[in-house]
């Protein structure tokens, strides 16, 4: 009596062919980068939010802006914090040593707190694109494994010349492994690509409306 065929992921993994197996091992680890990165992001842009409200609590408390600077000091760690340092130690450097300020001292804090919120929009969406590709690729390099897998079924079958179905049935489960690997990493990619990219945008608007409430407050105090 023969035994039934085992259809294990594990035992379609060991059946397949060398390549299909490969192709298998690459959406894997394609699927434990993406996640790898999914979590990192998560926690990066919940520590963003928290030191975000946390700055802007600060900020508002009517404390002097000179005191909140002296406080944090030119080499801060939240984004908040530099993006309020970079337009901070811009506004020092444009007085002269008479008390008055050096003509255009507007545009250069802006430029200065614009350099400062790209560089935090960059550290945002680092490693973004990785899920973006895992997502686009993935689908097809399953699929690629699967019509690699079937070849190989309809090769076996003419050489056997058997086309029983529990001859063609492993082959063929073997070879759509891959394209639901493929499925499995390409799917949670897109979505959380779609989420933090959303995330990412909205906290750098928090950004770029904190750096021209910011460069408000200063105007005032230039034109005063």
């Amino acid at each position: 009596m023969e035994h039934a065929a085992d259809f294990s992921m594990w035992a379609l993994f060991a059946r397949a062919t060398i390549t299909v197996k490969l192709v298998m091992i690459m959406l894997i680890a394609s699927s434990f980068w993406a996640w790898a990165i999914i979590v990192q992001k998560i926690i990066q842009y919940r520590k963003a939010r928290a030191e975000a409200a946390k700055f802007d609590q600060a900020f508002w408390s009517g404390e002097p802006l000179d005191g909140l600077f002296d406080q944090i000091g030119m080499t801060p760690d939240g984004a908040s914090e530099k993006i309020f340092a970079a337009g901070m130690m811009e506004w020092r450097r444009s007085h002269r040593t008479d008390g008055g300020l050096i003509a255009g001292a507007t545009s250069r804090i802006d430029r200065a707190m614009d350099v400062a919120i790209a560089r935090e929009a960059d550290e945002l969406q680092k490693g973004l694109p990785v899920l973006a590709t895992v997502g686009s690729t993935t689908p097809f390099v399953g699929l690629f494994g699967t019509v690699w897998g079937i070849m190989n079924s309809f090769i076996e079958i003419a050489e056997q010349q058997n086309t029983n179905l529990a001859v063609v049935a492993p082959g063929i489960a073997e070879a759509l492994l891959a394209t639901g690997l493929g499925l499995l990493a390409a799917i949670p990619a897109v979505i959380f690509y779609n989420k933090l990219s959303s995330d990412s945008d909205r906290i750098v608007s928090g950004y770029e409306a904190f750096s021209d409430e910011f460069a408000t407050i200063l105007s005032r105090q230039l034109d005063s």
